[in-house]
């Protein structure tokens, strides 16, 4: 997968997560998304949002699955599950909305 963005030819893995973190731009994500069929609206930027902050911003952590669940749901101020994570990011929300966020592969293993 590539991804190109005004021109430029952003590097990704073989997976298509960006190789460089610093690559990653709005227009980026809003181009990754595109070729995932997903349109992003106000909750997958919370989603990606907070992804990338957690990653930045806390040791380089990966929330699960869970963690995101219960992170999302007291931003939202309600309670949700991981069917709505899904339903944002059918291609598991922790992997897919990384991807669209610009973070690294995720090195954990699976697991809910």
């Amino acid at each position: 997968m590539k991804v190109e963005v005004d021109g430029k030819e952003i590097p990704t893995s073989e997976t298509g997560f960006l190789t460089n973190l610093e690559d990653w731009t709005e227009d980026v994500a809003k181009v990754i998304a595109e070729q995932e069929g997903i349109e992003l609206a106000e909750r997958h930027w919370d989603v990606i949002n907070y992804l990338r902050d957690e990653f930045i911003n806390n040791k380089e952590n990966q929330p699960n699955t869970r963690n995101m669940v219960k992170d999302l749901g007291k931003l939202w101020g309600e309670k949700i599950d991981t069917k709505t994570l899904f339903d944002l990011f059918p291609g598991n929300p922790s992997k897919q909305a990384g991807r669209i966020g610009g973070l690294p592969e995720s090195r954990r293993k699976g697991g809910y």
